[in-house]
């Protein structure tokens, strides 16, 4: 079976046992991962059941999922609200996933059996252009790099650990989006996985891990610098679209 990039999925694959409030849960889970709902937005059951064209119960269902995974709250007899970043949790995310990227490096670089070559040739393809051919669309770079992640993993061999990462990847989407604001941002991005590619290519295990610590750490400093005004002014430029 030929080998395909690793995307971001923001929509799990349709199934013939999908309810209504699971199209109601991916929905409302978009408009937070693309700014359609911010931290701090207020909102009733009907008000979405509105929007959506679907009852209250298939809304409340929904809802009451996204509560335990942290995205919302219930606020007494005025609603649901859009809960603000929990950046503890966003911290913790970010080292779980340098731990796994920078182990499946390690492990590209000493020739596994198991390594899919033909992942590694598309990121090769996407990332080692010049300057000229580079993208400069926010949206388009902040779905590339977020494949260029996931596929690194994936390409190692191991399914737990891509699995792991897929799910950490999908917790920290809202958050990494808007790293990609900036034109400065996605000229380094393309630059720094230039980079880790290349020490691959060579089977420099030690210094693709090196470089994608320090990759991620950056990420992860301008990550302590979102504001909600961020957010807000991501949702007015149309970064989810």
């Amino acid at each position: 079976m030929p080998s395909t990039l690793v995307r971001p999925s923001r929509r799990p694959a349709a199934t013939a046992h999908r309810s209504r409030a699971d199209e109601v849960y991916e929905q409302l889970k978009r408009d937070v991962a693309e700014f359609n709902l911010v931290p701090g937005d207020r909102f009733t059951e009907n008000e979405i059941g509105e929007r959506l064209g679907v009852s209250r119960t298939p809304v409340r269902q929904a809802l009451f999922r996204l509560q335990q995974e942290g995205y919302v709250e219930v606020l007494f007899r005025s609603g649901w609200r859009v809960l603000p970043f929990d950046f503890d949790q966003f911290e913790q995310l970010y080292d779980l996933r340098m731990v796994l990227e920078t182990t499946a490096a390690q492990r590209i670089c000493a020739d596994d059996v198991r390594v899919d070559r033909a992942l590694l040739d598309q990121l090769v393809a996407i990332w080692l252009v010049p300057a000229a051919a580079r993208s400069t669309d926010p949206v388009q770079v902040a779905q590339w790099d977020e494949a260029f992640h996931c596929s690194l993993v994936a390409a190692a061999g191991n399914a737990e650990m891509a699995r792991v990462h897929r799910d950490v990847t999908e917790r920290i989407r809202i958050i990494r989006r808007l790293d990609f604001t900036k034109q400065a941002r996605i000229a380094a991005t393309y630059d720094e996985h230039a980079k880790i590619l290349r020490a691959i290519q060579h089977k420099r295990g030690d210094q693709a891990a090196m470089l994608l610590r320090a990759h991620i750490e950056t990420s992860q400093a301008e990550v302590r610098k979102i504001t909600l005004h961020q957010v807000h002014v991501a949702r007015t430029a149309g970064l989810g679209r």
